[in-house]
């Protein structure tokens, strides 16, 4: 099952105010949140998903929440779940993740033959 738009678009209104640069993009059916051009939410199955680092962890428990876990598609590694309900966590979520995380880099594409 993929994510719907009506969903995302939930997601995007929840962050928009945590930065000027909040941008998305529709990958194999389901969606990346962009802060500052670095990946910083994953949506699968109407699900927000968020890496587990120790900055991550961090923040959750500076808000008293133990986050479930979740894998957002085969093989994945495990991504804490984010209530996105939760508008607070959800905006410094996005924040911290933007200030930390690098910008991916670009793949160079191999010429055809």
């Amino acid at each position: 099952m993929a994510s719907s738009k009506d969903f995302m678009d939930f997601v995007y209104d929840q962050v928009i105010s945590a930065s000027d640069d909040i941008t998305y993009r529709k990958m194999f059916g389901d969606y990346m949140l962009f802060c500052n051009q670095k990946p910083v939410l994953l949506i699968c199955d109407d699900t927000v998903y968020v890496k587990q680092i120790p900055e991550t962890t961090a923040l959750f428990n500076q808000h008293n929440v133990i986050p479930d876990i979740g894998v957002p598609f085969k093989c994945a590694r495990p991504h804490y779940i984010l209530d996105i309900e939760n508008s607070d966590l959800s905006i410094e979520m996005v924040q911290l993740l933007a200030k930390i995380l690098p910008v991916p880099k670009k793949k160079k594409r191999k010429n055809a033959k």
